[in-house]
């Protein structure tokens, strides 16, 4: 019917042209297919109005289908970094396919939840989860297999690898990963607190830089000592040296308990001749921006500090 329709206006509508650049007189037969023109056009205009968008779709519904097909026209452009993403997302989503990861999670949500409310145990499983998963996806980097996030309510979650890395180099990339993947995940809650001016996202942004923070201790097996291994003696003392800065510039306590060992680490005898710049420059960075984000506290409300009443 379209296109019948179109032909028809096109052929009539020739006629017209040359009926009006004749001498003026416009026979019976010439004002009817004039009148088909008029007709058949608004026939076309309805047709048209009748399989546009703005009938079946609203304002917003269009935008949104708009912005799909942006995105869709991006992804083929750019589909090598689109495959790297979504490999990267789906390693990062591997561990909710773990019966044990899923069901420990689970077990801690619950907990959490008696404690402090549904929200809150949500947001702090999620931190500890980008957390674990930062040392898996490290792990896999360098050929090492390991278990998803196997948590531990009261105490966190843990990862067990099927091989010790070869060198501290190896180990203290796949040490620091978990608080290098912990600021990425503190930062976006600290985004969403600047853009909504709720305090629950401080909350988590600050409970969770306070959690990777003490985990940068370098004692026993904790991230902070693995980080360690790789310094030489002149980037420990460094490492002390920043430490108390930031304790003086955020009074954040927990700075202490990491000073000390610290010290305890540069009187070591064993230590790496040559310097890691890179843990060097992860260990400090990460303490900076933890020390800062634990900085939120004291704008949060102390309800939202106390357990769930």
């Amino acid at each position: 019917m379209p296109f019948g329709a179109l032909r028809e206006t096109l052929e009539v509508g020739e006629v017209a042209r040359r009926t009006r650049s004749g001498s003026g007189r416009r026979p019976l037969l010439h004002r009817q297919r004039v009148g088909r023109f008029v007709s058949s056009r608004v026939r076309f205009s309805q047709i048209l109005s009748f399989i546009s968008p703005r009938r079946w779709c609203s304002r917003r519904k269009r935008k949104w289908i708009a912005g799909l097909g942006m995105a869709g026209v991006a992804l083929w452009k750019f589909k090598t970094l689109s495959h790297l993403v979504l490999a990267k997302a789906k390693l990062f989503l591997s561990g909710f396919t773990d019966f044990s990861t899923l069901s420990s999670m689970l077990l801690s949500f619950g907990v959490y939840w008696s404690i402090w409310g549904w929200k809150f145990a949500l947001g702090l499983v999620l931190s500890i989860y980008v957390h674990e998963m930062g040392h898996v996806v490290a792990l896999r980097r360098y050929g090492i297999r390991a278990t998803g996030p196997m948590f531990i309510p009261g105490v966190g979650a843990v990862v067990r690898m099927k091989r010790y890395p070869a060198n501290p180099r190896q180990d203290a990339r796949v040490g620091l990963a978990g608080p290098v993947w912990g600021l990425g995940a503190a930062m976006v809650a600290c985004a969403l607190y600047l853009l909504t001016n709720s305090f629950f996202w401080a909350v988590i942004a600050s409970v969770g830089a306070w959690l990777n923070l003490f985990n940068l201790l370098p004692v026993w097996q904790l991230d902070g000592a693995r980080g360690f291994r790789a310094l030489s003696k002149p980037q420990r003392w460094w490492v002390v040296g920043i430490l108390s800065s930031m304790f003086l510039v955020t009074g954040e306590g927990l700075l202490l308990a990491l000073v000390l060992p610290a010290l305890w680490k540069v009187l070591e005898r064993e230590m790496p001749a040559e310097p890691d710049r890179v843990a060097f420059t992860q260990y400090a960075i990460l303490v900076v921006a933890f020390s800062m984000l634990c900085g939120l506290q004291p704008l949060i409300p102390c309800e939202l500090l106390g357990p769930k009443s």
